[in-house]
């Protein structure tokens, strides 16, 4: 459509406000809005950007909708850039991939990690970081007990499960607890949801404390560990916002752009208190040929308008919106200043820490490739946010072991790393296969307390991988396994192979998982074979069998080093005169 035929439609339209599209063969190229029709059409005769321009040269015609008000056309714009994600849009991408937190609303409430809430239960988050989400819910667990079976588990019990064994329920299925104690528990639970850090950091401490003074190094380290996980759960910023006069609810907006990728960190303080942190990602308006970037008509203020608009049409609008810079879009600043919003630019004092501090977070994301989402749809597979990397590593046989790594979101969880020893034998094939099966069985029979994970990723070629799924169809666990050949960098699958390019980020992602898995096996080989062979077996007293009851209580020789004499006499045929020996040679 040429500046006639921009000028020839404007001229029929009406001079009052309303939604605008230019589309191409029925598809919408761009959405706008106006508070005059005839006059915002007609601009675009002379377009302000070489990108406008491409899109308006597109263009074969335009749609509008009048409405009442500007307000109307504000969230008629947002919708229906939503709807048909037009091209030339900055677009806000959906953020359903967001794990949150829900407490179900039975009787006795359930806690879990989940996508898709139900619309009864009470939801926290979303949060950008799925890992430190698992760490926290595991320490609400073990310190409140709230239960997280499903429903068919909870059902019908004449006696607890093992969860109630283990720590991490209270069991109110089988009324070990009363539901009036237990009610007690979860409101415990959402009061840490909802800010109160002390609620979980307080015992954390109490028990990190304890430790350390029975000398138990190795659970005290787990719940520093933890502590650290749960201080930063809420995200930095201290106090959080100010607040000013009647303001309840204050959201802090920080936007980094790169190229064509923009990122939107949105900090929310509720009462004076930081309460939530997410990042969201924004699609830049494409191009016909090349890569578009965010220019001059497409800026900070730009996105900021674009969010804001899409964002909060279909969820509540906070009391006050501390921004970076101004918008710059009258239309939004109407329909804040209609619906009582305070917008602030800080310059200066807590609330300029605030901005910075959102700067930051948008920064950490922006020019983001979602690897993981890359790599699912390469695969054909639902999701791979969540992926356990295998490895196994022996000398000729001896001190054979395998290692089980862990990445969510693309990066190590090292937490929920695990190894195992396995029987010493010469034979890659039968130890991946000892390896794959030990890891089935401690899911499906519920003794491993991570959640399932998306993919299974192999190190190896198709023999290894072969005799992996051998494992998981003989123990009955059906998660999708591949492998990644070393020497040629194939990806394998039980149907085809794949030869990414080298420089694809969800090859770079396999790699990481695959190297990292490789490096914790042989760390764990190595300390079975040199440290065991050259340490404990000099130790008078300790032969073989009371070796292999100590690495398998204390994990590795240096925690038999820092064990304390009565944790040392508690391994079976460990007396007081062995364990004071092991204490002076180690």
């Amino acid at each position: 459509m040429n500046a006639d035929g921009v000028r020839e439609r404007a001229g029929s339209l009406p001079r009052e406000p309303g939604v605008y599209q230019f589309q191409a063969d029925g598809t919408t190229l761009y959405v706008g809005k106006a508070v005059d029709l005839r006059s915002r059409v007609r601009s675009y005769a002379d377009p302000r950007s070489a990108r406008i321009g491409r899109m308006v040269d597109r263009a074969d015609e335009i749609e509008i909708a009048v409405t009442d008000t500007e307000t109307q056309a504000l969230l008629l714009e947002a919708n229906l850039i939503k709807r048909h994600q037009p091209r030339y849009n900055v677009r806000l991408k959906d953020d359903k991939s967001y794990p949150m937190v829900q407490l179900t609303a039975h009787e006795a409430p359930r806690i879990e990690i989940t996508r898709d809430p139900a619309e009864s239960a009470t939801v926290f988050g979303p949060y950008t970081n799925k890992g430190q989400v698992e760490t926290v819910v595991k320490a609400l667990r073990e310190t409140y007990g709230i239960r997280g079976c499903s429903d068919h588990k909870y059902a019908g019990r004449d006696r607890p499960c093992l969860d109630y064994e283990m720590g991490l329920c209270t069991a109110p299925c089988t009324r070990e607890i009363d539901l009036e104690s237990y009610a007690e528990d979860v409101t415990a639970v959402k009061r840490f949801l909802e800010g109160e850090t002390g609620i979980l950091a307080d015992p954390l401490r109490r028990e990190m404390e304890a430790a350390a003074q029975d000398q138990r190094f190795e659970r005290a380290a787990n719940r520093r560990d933890r502590l650290e996980t749960v201080e930063a759960f809420h995200g930095a910023g201290g106090e959080a916002v100010q607040s000013v006069g009647d303001e309840r609810s204050v959201d802090v907006l920080g936007v980094a752009i790169e190229g064509e990728d923009a990122t939107v960190a949105r900090l929310r303080s509720e009462r004076g208190k930081l309460v939530d942190r997410d990042r969201h990602t924004l699609e830049a308006p494409g191009a016909d040929t090349d890569r578009a970037t965010l220019d001059a008509d497409s800026g900070v203020s730009a996105v900021l308008a674009a969010f804001i608009v899409q964002y909060y049409a279909e969820r509540d609008l906070p009391d006050a919106l501390l921004l970076p810079e101004r918008h710059g879009d009258d239309e939004v600043t109407a329909w804040l200043e209609a619906e009582g919003v305070s917008v602030r630019v800080p310059g200066a004092g807590r609330e300029a820490t605030l901005v910075d501090l959102a700067l930051k977070n948008a920064r950490r994301n922006v020019g983001g490739r979602d690897e993981c989402a890359l790599l699912a749809e390469a695969l054909e597979i639902d999701a791979a946010r969540r992926i356990e990397g295998f490895d196994v590593s022996h000398a000729q046989g001896t001190a054979a072991v395998g290692s089980d790594v862990t990445f969510v979101e693309g990066s190590a969880e090292t937490t929920d790393y695990r190894r195992k020893k396995l029987t010493d034998q010469n034979d890659d094939y039968d130890n991946m296969r000892a390896l794959l099966e030990w890891r089935a069985r401690r899911a499906v029979e519920e003794r491993d307390d991570r959640p399932d994970p998306d993919l299974l990723l192999i190190d190896g070629g198709e023999g290894q991988l072969e005799a992996a799924r051998e494992a998981l169809a003989e123990v009955g666990w059906d998660v999708p396994a591949i492998a990644l050949a070393k020497a040629e960098e194939r990806v394998i699958t039980p149907n085809r192979q794949f030869s990414w390019p080298s420089d694809a980020p969800h090859l770079h992602l396999l790699q990481r998982v695959r190297d990292e898995a490789h490096r914790f096996a042989v760390q764990y080989h190595q300390t079975i074979r040199d440290e065991v062979s050259t340490v404990l077996d000099d130790v008078p007293g300790v032969g073989p069998e009371t070796r292999k009851r100590l690495l398998g209580r204390f994990g590795s020789v240096e925690n038999v080093r820092e064990a304390s004499l009565e944790d040392l006499q508690s391994v079976t045929g460990v007396g007081e005169r062995t364990a004071e020996t092991i204490k002076s040679r180690l």
